[in-house]
């Protein structure tokens, strides 16, 4: 019998932009306009419309997920099975910005998104795996360190 992934989520965060990337986008609706109305009124007005409906399209597509069950992590498209799940840390401000810089390993695992400016470090114990750890963006960093320590 198949089971739902979601009814067996633990946490479960999608890393939608901020509005202010959408509001940004909107700033193609007048290129539209500025390019195609020479051409035709009506065609420039559906271009315009066209264009910030594939930029929304494209955000809202391309958001990664960061998800923990019973049997692994998942950040985006990369899945760490819960047993290879070490010590998780949630880093604000100022360590946050050195974890994503200055100290980053280039053989971890990132997934970083400049609006979510709080990331989790998490351990890979996976001896097979040679990324030592993952970092990773949330806007909620203690829950997500909650929902990844073992269950007791």
């Amino acid at each position: 019998m198949p089971t739902d992934r979601r009814a067996a989520s633990v946490y479960r965060e999608r890393l939608i932009p901020g509005p202010g990337l959408f509001l940004a986008c909107a700033l193609l609706i007048p290129a539209g306009l500025l390019v195609f109305l020479p051409i035709d009124t009506t065609v420039g007005i559906v271009a315009a419309v066209v264009l910030y409906a594939a930029a929304v399209a494209f955000l809202l597509g391309t958001t990664p997920t960061v998800e923990v069950t019973a049997d692994a992590f998942r950040a985006g498209r990369a899945t760490l099975p819960r047993e290879f799940v070490g010590a998780a840390v949630a880093l604000r401000g100022e360590d946050a910005f050195v974890a994503r810089g200055r100290d980053l390993d280039a053989r971890a695992y990132v997934l970083l998104r400049g609006f979510a400016k709080d990331v989790v470090r998490v351990e890979n114990t996976d001896p097979a795996d040679p990324a030592p750890y993952w970092v990773v963006s949330t806007r909620h960093p203690d829950e997500l360190v909650r929902a990844l320590r073992p269950a007791e």
